[in-house]
């Protein structure tokens, strides 16, 4: 009886509605799951949810190794649920088919978030392709705002493209650095500062405060070859600590501005709006392809005409184009 209520999609969403935690748990390992029938279930299942979600803070947070994205995360959430507020924390780790990334690590260096009853924290689903990534993590996120909590943190544990994937999924997104900028402008993407909401110098502490001030004016010379996304908001560089008591609470203060003066001008709808359409190419691309390997007739050609590329007896497009006339 209880196998059967479990594959019951009014079942599973009731106890992510009643905000239980085994109920969380159980629908997120049913969106991750690949198995067709999973997948049929998951859909209707979200169907139920989509209708409760949508009013959580969406932020995304990304960085370069060693800034620190994980003890910012703990200080940040500890605040934020001293509010009164449920703050829930994804990790995003495109490179890690197998662990989820190095959120387990994440959870052993936040005990005390992790152990806070108003929070939720969960590995994103990994995948072989990014735009798999990023489609599960989105259905986690909803859950996750169908549950009830008041923020949702999204955190790119992997570098290079993950942190554009994100991007696309939430209303703020925070790149966070550490001092030594014109080192660390080397590094990081002209990509990530145009789709960066605002840039946060970690660890301003100690005797380290004068080096972060110095870091963030390079960052903000840096930012001026940058175009705005919104004509109504340039992204400012912040400087914050997390190891200080409230040592994040400026970079909140900037994503609750950035939202008001979003919804404001309207842009915040139109920018969910726009990521759902985004999210349902990418659902749409992630089939073909699933499709496209599930083709028995392809699956058989792919040797032969693979074997023809190699030795230059076809070129590439010709040989796509052979492989794709088969759908």
């Amino acid at each position: 009886m209880g196998e059967v209520k479990e594959l019951d999609p009014q079942y599973l969403a009731n106890g992510v509605l009643k905000g239980e935690r085994r109920g969380i748990a159980k629908a997120i390992t049913l969106v991750e799951s690949s198995l067709e029938a999973h997948r049929r279930l998951a859909a209707r299942m979200m169907e139920k949810l989509l209708p409760h979600t949508g009013k959580a803070v969406r932020l995304g947070i990304t960085g370069v190794p060693g800034v620190g994205k994980s003890t910012f995360v703990e200080n940040l959430g500890l605040f934020l649920v001293e509010k009164g507020l449920r703050v829930a924390v994804l990790a995003v780790d495109p490179s890690s088919s197998r662990s989820g990334g190095s959120i387990l690590g994440d959870k052993t260096r936040m005990e005390q978030l992790a152990a806070h009853p108003s929070t939720f924290i969960r590995p994103s689903p990994s995948g072989r392709t990014l735009g798999g990534v990023a489609a599960k993590t989105r259905e986690t996120l909803l859950v996750c705002e169908a549950a009830g909590f008041d923020v949702v943190l999204v955190e790119t544990v992997g570098v290079g493209q993950s942190e554009t994937s994100v991007a696309t999924m939430v209303d703020f997104f925070l790149a966070l650095m550490i001092t030594g900028a014109g080192d660390e402008l080397q590094g990081i993407k002209k990509g990530v500062l145009e789709v960066a909401d605002a840039i946060a110098i970690n660890k301003c502490d100690g005797d380290n405060v004068e080096r972060a001030e110095k870091a963030r004016l390079e960052f903000e010379i840096a930012m001026h070859i940058v175009t705005p996304e919104s004509p109504s908001w340039r992204p400012p560089v912040l400087t914050c600590s997390s190891i200080l008591k409230n040592g994040t609470q400026q970079v909140w203060e900037t994503v609750l501005e950035h939202r008001r003066i979003m919804t404001q001008t309207g842009e915040f709808s139109l920018r969910r709006r726009r990521q759902a359409l985004s999210w349902m190419w990418t659902l749409i691309d992630e089939g073909l392809k699933a499709r496209f390997h599930q083709n028995s007739t392809i699956a058989g050609k792919i040797p032969e005409i693979s074997a023809k590329v190699e030795q230059e007896l076809i070129s590439p497009s010709a040989a796509a184009e052979a492989l794709l006339s088969f759908l």
